[in-house]
């Protein structure tokens, strides 16, 4: 079958391959977005071309559909696995040749909570739209918040929450960087279910981000500005 498939494939013109993969990373079929990636790389494509045109393009059109309620968490969850796959080829690549990237993010959940779906979500997602992710797992307490970002130097932390109880640990985090003045060196993005824009004011974040899909755009928003920021003080 995979003969077969690798006919298809490598028939199709670079348009209609880019157009096929796009479709396939819908349906969230890992194996074609490895072949579809391969096949372009063969064709003398750039790692970021593909990655910006077929994956990320593609991930695109996932991502406005789970925000629209046409696609829900385990079909997106497919979608970001078959994406992963590709990165897994491209990731080598592009460091190699030092493509552009869009920003880096540190994300985890807070301490005491140990739900990670929407968290494993928005890094899949962020990671298709071309950031960095470094993803410190679950229950993490404010040290390991710092210390990632002392290590890594991102320009977002993310953090999530799925229990009323531990929401309020994100206040701690943010309250800490704040005394130690590193609060604004950095994008503050917070999410998880029973969290609103309310919440997200009150603890001090750069903003609510409700799912996924909304969390790549808010970040892309927020690297735009600090870029347009930094260009005004150059």
């Amino acid at each position: 079958m995979a003969d077969e498939d690798d006919i298809i494939l490598n028939d199709l013109s670079d348009e209609e391959l880019v157009q096929q993969m796009h479709d396939d990373l819908y349906d969230g079929m890992k194996e074609e977005i490895i072949e579809g990636t391969n096949i372009l790389l063969a064709r003398g494509w750039t790692p970021y071309d593909v990655l910006t045109q077929a994956l990320v393009e593609g991930m695109r059109i996932v991502g406005i559909d789970f925000r629209d309620g046409i696609l829900f968490v385990p079909e997106v969850l497919l979608s970001a696995n078959a994406m992963k796959a590709g990165m897994f080829i491209l990731r080598p690549l592009l460091i190699a040749t030092g493509a552009p990237k869009q920003g880096k993010m540190v994300i985890g959940t807070v301490k005491g909570d140990i739900h990670d779906i929407g968290k494993n979500l928005v890094g899949m997602m962020m990671e298709g739209a071309g950031f960095d992710v470094i993803d410190l797992g679950i229950n993490n307490p404010v040290e390991n918040y710092l210390e990632a970002i002392e290590r890594e130097k991102p320009d977002i932390l993310g953090m999530s929450a799925l229990l009323t109880t531990t929401m309020p640990y994100m206040k701690v985090v943010i309250d800490t960087m704040k005394e130690k003045g590193m609060r604004d060196d950095y994008i503050v993005l917070v999410g998880g279910a029973p969290l609103n824009e309310e919440f997200g004011k009150a603890v001090g974040a750069d903003a609510y981000c409700r799912d996924a899909a909304v969390a790549v755009e808010t970040a892309k928003d927020f690297i735009a500005r600090k870029h347009n920021r930094l260009a005004g003080r150059a």
